[in-house]
Formats: structure tokens, sequence, C-alpha cells
């Protein structure tokens, strides 16, 4: 699991992001990125809507399973953005570890 330095805070605080973000689209997830002063790191969120699958259990194992392909990617490389997943397939839930990191790394790549 990230840091709480990294993840965001507070009702509002993904509101700059959804206004004036960038979107790319994969194939189950999506990235909302946007700026943030060098210097200050990153901030991460990770949204899975109750459409995608009913049951809470597997809406946070796929937060967790993303947020930690984050963390790995994260000690490589230096992020300095507001990032927002959102994923839209139930199917991530099940998906190889390599695979869904690659999918978010592939995703991060493009958005830096």
């Amino acid at each position: 699991m990230l840091r709480r330095l990294y993840r965001f805070h507070g009702y509002g605080s993904l509101n700059k992001v959804y206004r004036s973000g960038a979107t790319l689209r994969g194939g189950s997830l999506s990235l909302k990125y946007g700026g943030r002063k060098p210097g200050t790191g990153y901030r991460v969120a990770v949204v899975v809507s109750k459409k995608v699958h009913k049951s809470a259990v597997v809406r946070n194992r796929i937060r967790r399973r993303i947020f930690e392909a984050i963390r790995h990617y994260a000690q490589d490389q230096t992020l300095a953005s507001d990032l927002v997943f959102t994923v839209f397939d139930d199917r991530v839930a099940a998906m190889p570890s390599d695979q869904l990191t690659a999918d978010v790394a592939r995703l991060l790549e493009k958005a830096h």
C-alpha cells in the first residue's frame, strides 16, 4: 500500500484533477492526470465504482493491486503529478500481476 503522503485526502481533493486534467484510456483502466509543482511529489487515487463489481471486497482488492503496481513503478521513476486511476472492468481483480503492472506502467509512461 502507498504511504498516506502519496494519497489524496479530503472530500473535494480530486476536483482539480477532474476539472483540468488530461485523460488517457487503456483497456480496462483510464488515467486522469494533472501537473503539480516540481519537488512536491505525487498523489494517487484509484476509483472503482459499484458498477464494476457489487462486492466491496473485490473493489478493495482491485484498489490494493493498482496501488501496489504504482508503488513498484514509483520506486524507479520520479513522478510529479496528481494521478486518478479509474477502473472499468472487473477482470482487473483476476488479471496476472505482471500484466496489471505493465498496463499501469504503460499509462504512466504516456502521461510523462
